[in-house]
């Protein structure tokens, strides 16, 4: 069984429902308090092993790539002033180790992971959707990576919400149940009201074998007119082993407006230097 040493992380999308904001920035450098929404996503990666962070970009994103680089004239005026160095710790990767593709259209989550199959090549690989933001220990790609190595194939991510909100996400089709492990026997993009198969969805990680790309060169158009890698995956189950792994931990929908503030919210009240003050910040405001 080869290791997980390689993820994928499509960052291309405009961020619409974040504009003006995003005009300029890309939404997954929006802070949570301190850090950079995507930021969270690399340190998620590097608890769990993986070695090469492959981001699938489109145009507008530069920033992501200065982000990840050395800031020489910040880092000198820091190393200058004595200033503690160790809060940009995971923002400058090994030469190598950080990589950048553009997704010259956007076709879908499919076909930006599909941009990334040269860099892949024959390795099983993760994928992490920074808009879905989580919070756990040991995080959730580190409980996946234990779960892979026992159980092989294919593990996504699987997290139970209300069935009314399910026509939103892929949704699983649910066979045998061993505590947080649930076999997968189907999944279906964005179902109809009424007709998900379960309340299990999929939150943005997943540990996939490379035959995926395979898949992924010939896909046809799915929900939204986009190539949807729901649709691909779905392909994989029966010749390959595929799971879905409960995350034990809390998730937040980053891609929403009311999620983004529901995470600052949660990590500030968390944080050990700002909490208490947040805290009665927080309690003063629904006073009045």
């Amino acid at each position: 069984m080869k290791p997980i040493r390689k993820a994928v992380f499509p960052v291309a999308g405009m961020g619409t429902r974040f504009l003006p904001a995003t005009k300029v920035m890309p939404k997954e450098l929006f802070p949570v308090v301190d850090r950079p929404l995507l930021q969270y996503a690399v340190d998620e990666a590097l608890e769990a092993g993986i070695e090469q962070m492959i981001f699938v970009t489109g145009r507008g994103k530069g920033m992501i790539e200065d982000h990840f680089d050395m800031a020489y004239e910040l880092e000198h005026t820091m190393a200058e002033r004595s200033k503690d160095r160790s809060v940009l710790e995971g923002t400058r990767l090994r030469p190598g180790d950080c990589v950048f593709v553009r997704q010259q259209e956007p076709l879908g989550l499919g076909h930006a992971i599909w941009c990334a199959r040269d860099i892949i090549g024959d390795e099983p690989f993760a994928i992490f959707l920074p808009d879905e933001f989580m919070v756990g220990s040991p995080s959730c790609m580190t409980q996946m990576v234990k779960a892979y190595e026992k159980l092989g194939g294919n593990i996504v991510c699987a997290l139970e919400i209300p069935m009314e909100a399910t026509p939103s996400y892929g949704v699983i089709d649910p066979g045998y149940r061993d505590g947080p492990i649930t076999e997968v026997k189907g999944l279906v993009e964005k179902p109809p009201a009424g007709t998900a198969p379960s309340n299990l969805i999929l939150p943005g990680r997943y540990i996939l074998q490379p035959e995926v790309m395979r898949i992924l060169e010939t896909q046809a158009t799915g929900a939204g007119g986009e190539i949807q890698l729901t649709d691909a995956m779905a392909q994989m189950i029966g010749k390959q082993p595929f799971h879905g792994m409960t995350f034990d931990g809390k998730r937040y929908d980053c891609g929403s407006k009311a999620g983004f503030v529901e995470a600052n919210l949660a990590l500030a009240l968390a944080h050990p230097e700002i909490g208490a003050a947040m805290r009665a910040t927080a309690e003063k405001l629904l006073a009045e």
